[in-house]
């Protein structure tokens, strides 16, 4: 009787620092194997920044579109500028970026000792905890539905 399977090939296992070729081919693959199970294609990243009068940096925002979800990767304001409303000009901007591409989620995580209150006060719920982040602390996963372009 067979399974459909092939037996395992012979083959090593190592471990190793950064590998950035081993990195590019998961991608590579996952990204593949995503698309051809959601129909949704490659995801395709964007980015916002903030730039003061010498061009130096004030935040930024990195994100990507998948389909119909937006998904906040980092997100840092300057530590002198933080409180001054930066982190939710780069937010909005990110939103409005996501749902001018067709986007009707946003997704995002922050440690507890990030700012997990930040997305709350901008209508993000919570929708998981991972435990297991040092210090005692957990990754909180928070999502969004959101509004077509006016």
């Amino acid at each position: 009787m067979s399974t459909g399977q092939q037996p395992p090939v012979s083959a090593s296992l190592q471990v190793g620092g950064k590998d950035d070729a081993l990195e590019q081919r998961l991608d590579d693959e996952l990204t593949a194997f995503n698309a051809r199970a959601t129909g949704a294609g490659d995801p395709v990243p964007f980015s916002v920044r903030v730039t003061d009068s010498g061009d130096e940096l004030v935040g930024g925002l990195t994100a990507w579109v998948w389909g119909s979800l937006c998904a906040i990767d980092m997100l840092w304001v300057r530590e002198d500028q933080r409180h001054a409303g930066w982190g939710g000009k780069l937010l909005r901007a990110a939103e409005e970026e996501g749902a001018r591409r067709g986007c009707t989620e946003a997704i995002v995580s922050s440690f507890t000792f990030q700012a997990p209150g930040f997305y709350q006060r901008r209508g993000y719920r919570e929708s998981g905890r991972t435990e297991g982040i040092p210090g005692g602390h957990q990754d909180v996963h928070f999502h969004k539905a959101l509004t077509a372009p006016r």
